[in-house]
């Protein structure tokens, strides 16, 4: 079992940064695939970013891409989605999710085992 605890969401004036953090117990982190999703009100749960488990493959959704960065911390047991050049748009919920033994990327909701509660970010105009 994994626990997940998501930090760092709040609010923002557009164009400006933040970065959540997303903190996992257990001893096994590095066999865990990791993802930020998003949700906005009246609207479905979407991929945001998401890193394998060794790290050395990442992806991100093209709405971000340029903008937000996923990384790993092993020592840490901690993931982050840096989050830059922000927009209005961005405004949602975003969760951290992990998969055990997730070698490869997975971008949709049922590929993840483990999720956190969420933390909202909000960018003003």
């Amino acid at each position: 079992q994994v626990q997940l605890v998501e930090s760092g969401g709040g609010l923002v004036q557009a164009g400006g940064s933040l970065r959540l953090s997303c903190a996992a117990s257990g001893r096994t982190f590095g066999a865990y695939a990791m993802a930020w999703f998003r949700q906005a009100p009246g609207e479905e749960r979407d991929i945001v970013c998401a890193v394998n488990g060794s790290g050395d493959s990442t992806y991100c959704a093209d709405s971000v891409k340029g903008r937000f960065t996923i990384s790993r911390v092993y020592t840490k047991n901690t993931v982050y989605l840096q989050m830059d050049s922000l927009k209005p748009e961005d405004t949602a919920v975003y969760y951290c999710a992990a998969r055990r033994l997730g070698i490869n990327i997975g971008t949709t909701e049922r590929y993840y085992d483990y999720w956190g509660q969420g933390t909202q970010v909000t960018v003003s105009s």
